[in-house]
């Protein structure tokens, strides 16, 4: 029984960890203009919301002076309105900390004289919460010259959704291939000289954290050149369809200087690790791990 217990404390353990990962994360509204009457009008806030990704469990925080403002969480209507009659919850002490615990639409106003009507009021758009996913790059494949050429790696990111905070691990062996993610323009011309950055021990793990597009080669002889690329498209939405990646240049072009050792492609088929697996995400894993625990214990 003790043993069962101690399974189960593990177990338990795990899924903090992982939940941790993935925790809700604070939004100071405004940033640095905080709530106000901004001088521009609404539209600061607007912009403000624009640059930011609110997910389910997110908090918002409005700072301000305590009887100079006021934050009023109100319908649509009463927004555009600037109606404060009967709002869904009010806070009259600043800061005042409001958690977003559903999607969709939510609007806020400060009720305190004209300042609602002078843009002192924000709409955030709720997605979802989603946990961070590590994609295993060509899956079985792993890190490799594909024998297909570039379009194998094409292939294989066509049907994903990548998003801020998710990540790439790239199974390869080391000494026999390596990673560095470049411009377009090195990318296009598989030119190796001046990575972004640069991973030469497999497996290599890289976090996809800003929006846009991202390119990676092997710098390893030919092998950029033979079809070990891959281009992707990050976004910071969780809720959008799977990319379109940026298009690869299927034509074999010269090779960049390297400092990597030079691989013959035949012997460049490097299996994936023993941990290679198809991408996952923190709650299914969680989920399983629990059920685990609950078995344990009867």
């Amino acid at each position: 029984m003790a043993r069962r217990f101690s399974t189960v404390v593990f177990a338990v353990m795990v899924v903090a960890a992982l939940v941790q990962s993935s925790k809700a994360e604070t939004h100071e509204v405004g940033d640095d203009l905080k709530w106000t009457v901004p001088s521009n009008g609404s539209v600061a806030y607007q912009n403000w919301a624009a640059g930011e990704t609110f997910l389910v469990g997110d908090v918002l925080e409005f700072e301000f002076t305590t009887g100079a403002h006021d934050v009023a969480k109100v319908t649509k209507t009463a927004f555009d309105a600037c109606n404060s009659t009967n709002p869904i919850s009010h806070k009259t002490t600043g800061p005042a900390n409001f958690t977003l615990d559903t999607s969709g639409e939510h609007y806020f106003i400060c009720t305190v004289g004209t300042h609602c009507s002078l843009g002192q009021k924000l709409a955030v758009n709720v997605s979802a919460a989603r946990a961070e996913t590590e994609f295993i790059v060509g899956d079985s494949l792993g890190w490799t010259v594909p024998s297909g050429g570039a379009v194998t790696y094409q292939n294989w990111a066509a049907n994903k959704t990548f998003v801020v905070g998710d990540s790439l691990k790239f199974n390869f062996t080391t000494g026999a291939h390596d990673v560095a993610e470049v411009t377009k323009a090195a990318f296009t011309a598989c030119n190796g000289t001046n990575p972004i950055s640069h991973e030469t021990e497999g497996p290599a793990d890289i976090d996809l954290d800003t929006a846009g597009e991202h390119y990676f080669i092997c710098t390893v002889g030919s092998h950029c050149s033979l079809g070990q690329k891959l281009a992707i498209n990050v976004t910071t939405n969780s809720s959008t369809s799977p990319t379109t990646p940026p298009s690869s240049s299927t034509t074999p072009t010269s090779p960049s200087p390297s400092g990597g050792p030079s691989q013959s492609p035949s012997g460049s088929t490097t299996p994936p690790s023993p941990g290679s697996a198809p991408s996952f995400s923190v709650a299914g894993l969680s989920a399983t791990l629990l059920s685990v625990a609950a078995a344990l214990l009867y």
